[in-house]
């Protein structure tokens, strides 16, 4: 049997804001932006990805910015905090996962499964961009 995860759920206060956010700051495809029966759908897709996110507004159940942890795979860590920071985007510097735990990465060693950089949206879901190197 095959599995494969589509899209993930993130709860925000703000459609319009969080929209923005990820379509002009992140770099995210809009695929869909519906309302229907006063619900909207509103998915985007990071580009290459083939799960996407579904924004939706927080809720008591769900409440906005409490996603955790979700990872962006790239192939170069250090390029893509540097495309973020020229976004506007809070985005810490690069760390390494070493002995269970994240330290500042050091020039020249390798980023490779181990080199990440984290931020957050403007509700506090954080991201993790992951560096794996090309199979």
């Amino acid at each position: 049997m095959e599995w494969k995860l589509e899209v993930v759920t993130l709860p925000v206060s703000d459609l319009d804001r969080a929209k923005g956010f990820y379509a002009q700051k992140v770099g995210f495809n809009v695929d869909i932006d519906q309302t229907v029966n006063d619900f909207r759908f509103l998915q985007l897709t990071p580009h290459g990805s083939g799960c996407s996110i579904h924004l939706r507004r927080g809720s008591a159940d769900r409440p906005a910015g409490s996603v955790r942890d979700s990872f962006l795979v790239v192939r170069d860590v250090r390029a893509a905090r540097d495309y973020l920071v020229g976004q506007g985007v809070d985005v810490g510097e690069v760390q390494v996962f070493d002995s269970g735990e994240y330290r500042p990465a050091r020039q020249g060693e390798s980023l490779d499964m181990v080199g990440c950089a984290f931020f957050n949206d403007p509700d506090g879901n954080s991201w993790c961009v992951q560096q794996i190197p090309r199979d």
